[in-house]
This record gives C-alpha cells, structure tokens and sequence, in this order.
C-alpha cells in the first residue's frame, strides 16, 4: 500500500503478529538510542491497538531504568480514570516492569487542556528530539489528539491544548504536530476495518492528521486495509 509520507508499510495478517513485530521494533529502536546517548525517550499511544503490544513489551529485552517514558496525548479526565491513555499503559506495561516512576512523564490533564499544555511543553523542552513515538490513526484520520480540521493541529507549539474535539472527552492535552516530525522514530499502528476509509483517504493524498507525519514506519493489519486493496491479494 502505497501511503505518499510513509518511511516504510508493513502488513500484518492479525493484530497479534502485528504487535509482536512492533514490540521487537521497539526494542530494537530503545537498544539504539542506548547506544547514541544512554537514555531511550518514548512517548506512548493511546487507544485499543497498543495495548496487546504493550503486553509483549513486558517480556522485551529493554533495559527500563534508563528508560523515560512520555504521552503523545491525553484526555482531560481525572487522574486515574479507566478514560486516560496513562491508566490504559500502567495496567498493561508500565505497572509490570522495571521502569522508574520518576521516569514516567505523565500529563497532568487533569489540571486543564491549556496549563497542561503548557507545562508538558516545558518538560519535553529539555529532551527534544523524542527517540520514539507511537501512534494510531482514528476513523477520521486524527493522531494522538489532532483531529481534522481542529485549531491544535496547526499549532507551533510543543505541546497543544485541544478544545471541542468531536469525541469524549472534547477537551484533551497532545503533542503538537511539529513535535510529532521532529521524533527521530515514528511508528503507527493500525488495525480493524473502521480505519479503511481513513487510510484510503491519506494514500489518496488527503492531508488529514495522520497523513502529515512525515517519514514513519506503517504497521498495519490486514482488515485495516481498504477494499480495493484486499481485493488484489
């Protein structure tokens, strides 16, 4: 499949070999930023797909204590509801390894979408380049928390606030655009048939959320694949 920004398109048959195959890349990316500076910065998705991926992880070969752990989005729910994005990765990776929890950058989104914004902004200032993020696609082409059409989405900044998002809750914390390019590795997950539109969409050219993160590695389930796809295998 051919999708105009993509670094690479891998496709998987199930969501199960898809998220061993990203678990091991994801080791292999933590291992090389070991290498480089000692430190391996990744920001977490949210959403279904992670979650089995984030289980293999726990088994991975990663050393966590040199590990810092970051959010590419969250909800403005409170702090612990089954709602958020940090509550979805403590219950399946990150409350089952080694990794220091004051390596764990969660965002305060409970504070508000704009203060949240702002301090989150200030926090990864120091760190950029993040070495990894991950990321899915939502059925109208969102990632992390830029939606179509959305005023945060063409935001500068570092970390943007998000106000009348067209899915609960409306008001969320996500890293900006800009922030999203400038990782050294971008790694989408992709699986179910709700997302063929969307996919159809950006390989068409549509410049939605997802289509604009430039030079990424598409890891995509087969049933995600539009019709006309499947239809040639």
């Amino acid at each position: 499949m051919n999708l105009p920004q993509a670094l690479s398109v891998v496709v998987y048959d199930d969501l199960e070999d898809l998220s061993a195959a990203v678990a091991q890349r994801i080791a292999q990316i933590g291992a090389w930023a070991l290498g480089e500076h000692g430190m391996f910065r990744i920001a977490l998705a949210g959403g279904d797909t992670p979650r089995r991926c984030y289980e293999l992880l726990q088994g991975a070969s990663i050393d966590w204590k040199r590990v810092e752990v970051y959010f590419g989005d969250e909800r403005c729910l409170p702090r612990g509801d089954v709602g958020r994005n940090d509550r979805m990765a403590y219950d399946t990776l990150l409350g089952h390894i080694g990794v220091s929890p004051a390596n764990v950058h969660a965002i305060q989104a409970e504070r508000g979408a704009r203060i949240a914004a702002q301090e989150y902004a200030a926090l990864l200032r120091e760190v950029l380049p993040l070495d990894l993020v991950l990321l899915g696609v939502g059925e109208d082409g969102h990632t992390a928390s830029l939606f179509p059409a959305n005023p945060a989405t063409e935001q500068d900044e570092i970390a943007v606030p998000v106000f009348n998002a067209p899915k609960f809750p409306p008001e969320r914390v996500s890293l900006g655009m800009n922030t999203l390019n400038a990782a050294r590795n971008k790694l989408f997950l992709v699986s179910g048939a709700a997302k063929r539109t969307a996919l159809r969409q950006i390989a068409q050219g549509m410049a939605l959320p997802a289509g604009r993160v430039a030079g990424a590695e598409w890891h995509i389930e087969r049933s995600a694949l539009p019709d006309e796809i499947l239809s040639k295998d």
